[in-house]
């Protein structure tokens, strides 16, 4: 076994004997620069060592070096969120949009709270309404038109023994007359505020006879009287009536008193 080492030990100084010693080993830009052909530079070689005549007509190298391009991790330089800004001006409305579709009916409500009384309401109410079923002619004075048929008199404000309906209230009150004229003869009756006759109903004498009305509204006192008269017999006039119809009809209702 030592004889086996001897024998190594001993090729390892004999080869270079045999082989012979390197005098220098090139290095990897020589040995690259010894295959190029002539007039070849390397873009790492020096500028000066080309002259101006052979960068003219030097031809490009095949080695193209690759781009380095560093890269840095943005993100371990990011720091620490800062604060919020403040608010911007508010932008300009937009459209309206369409309408949306109806929604289900929702749950009924506990129900409310009684509310307080209200005020008291005026009750002041007067109203008639009277009739008659005799005919009347005209005589030498006015005459007061009677009435023999009661449908309505709240509180007797109607006196029916003398033809008039007397105001318990100051306001505004509306009557209406409807009679039926006689053939041949003509109508002609007034409703009377008081003494004064404010309007009149007319018909001219006709071989036909037929109903006639006037309506009037009237702003009385207490105690004023409206009535119903039959003009003088300057004009043969009447009105007509018989036992089975009611043709002739007064009435009158307070509108408004101005009290309330």
């Amino acid at each position: 076994m030592g004889t086996a080492s001897l024998g190594s030990l001993w090729a390892v100084f004999l080869l270079p004997l045999v082989f012979g010693v390197p005098t220098e080993e090139p290095t990897f830009g020589e040995s690259v620069a010894s295959h190029l052909p002539k007039g070849c530079q390397r873009c790492c070689d020096p500028e000066d060592l080309m002259s101006s005549d052979d960068a003219v007509h030097a031809p490009v190298s095949p080695y193209v070096l690759p781009e380095v391009r560093p890269y840095i991790n943005i993100t371990i330089l990011k720091g620490d969120k800062g604060d919020r800004g403040p608010s911007g001006t508010p932008g300009k409305p937009g459209k309206n949009g369409t309408r949306g579709d109806r929604g289900s009916q929702g749950i009924k409500g506990d129900k409310g709270q009684a509310g307080s009384p209200g005020s008291s309401c005026q009750t002041h109410y007067s109203a008639f309404s009277v009739g008659r079923k005799t005919g009347l002619h005209s005589s030498e004075n006015f005459l007061s038109l009677l009435f023999d048929r009661v449908f309505v008199n709240t509180d007797g404000h109607f006196d029916m023994a003398t033809g008039r309906f007397v105001a318990p209230l100051r306001g505004l009150y509306f009557f209406s007359l409807n009679v039926h004229s006689w053939n041949y003869k003509e109508t002609y009756v007034h409703i009377v505020h008081n003494e004064q006759a404010v309007v009149i109903l007319y018909a001219q004498p006709s071989e036909r006879s037929i109903m006639q009305s006037q309506s009037v509204m009237l702003s009385l006192l207490p105690g004023d009287h409206v009535w119903v008269r039959l003009f003088k017999r300057e004009r043969e006039n009447g009105v007509y009536s018989d036992d089975v119809d009611t043709y002739i009809t007064f009435s009158g209702h307070l509108i408004k008193a101005e009290d309330d």
